[in-house]
């Protein structure tokens, strides 16, 4: 009986552990226009961003995190460590990976890259519809959720701009089913 109760406590702190870890970084902020279940409308002000791409073959996604995650920990010009924000942006068309800088920098005050292929740039600001979903990175979860939100939008009567981007919230140890993923697409402005 104690045994089954110390499992019980144990398996309760550690999902809540994973749900509260991304609560301690700041992350991309944004209003929501209009809020339907795990889709939104959003308006999100100019974000300062570091970017790289990531290689298609060899480890790219880990490749591009460790180049961001050197940058942020002081890789960079000044030698200045940054702190760690949500969400990490994968654009996967264009084969990127980006890190939202904090609210304090801006491309004219963030520390210059080390590493010639980390660069620093700008997202505009904008109106993005979003699908947020779960679970592990794949592919075809990728494609399923692009699918709904693309439906989602034609039903709104709306118009997207292409490529999508995918935000991931949480630290690879948070079991899939607490995960917060997102899908966005920034929407053409109404005329």
């Amino acid at each position: 009986m104690i045994v089954s109760a110390l499992v019980i406590l144990g398996a309760a702190l550690s999902i809540w552990g994973c749900k509260t870890s991304r609560s301690g970084y700041e992350s991309a902020p944004y209003s929501a226009v209009l809020s339907n279940g795990n889709y939104e409308l959003r308006d999100y002000p100019e974000l300062t961003i570091v970017e790289t791409p990531m290689p298609q073959a060899g480890g790219g996604e880990n490749t591009g995190f460790g180049k961001l995650f050197r940058y942020i920990t002081g890789n960079n010009k000044t030698r200045e460590s940054l702190a760690m924000t949500t969400p990490v942006f994968i654009s996967q068309d264009l084969h990127t990976m980006a890190f939202v800088l904090p609210a304090k920098a801006s491309v004219e005050n963030a520390p210059a890259p080390m590493d010639s292929s980390v660069s620093i740039k700008q997202i505009p600001a904008g109106r993005f519809a979003v699908l947020r979903f779960s679970g592990s990175r794949s592919a075809a979860k990728e494609s399923e959720c692009l699918a709904l939100l693309r439906s989602w939008i034609a039903d709104k009567a709306l118009t997207a701009v292409e490529p999508p981007i995918y935000g991931y919230f949480d630290p690879p140890w948070t079991p899939s089913f607490l995960r917060r993923n997102e899908v966005m697409l920034r929407l053409t402005p109404k005329k």
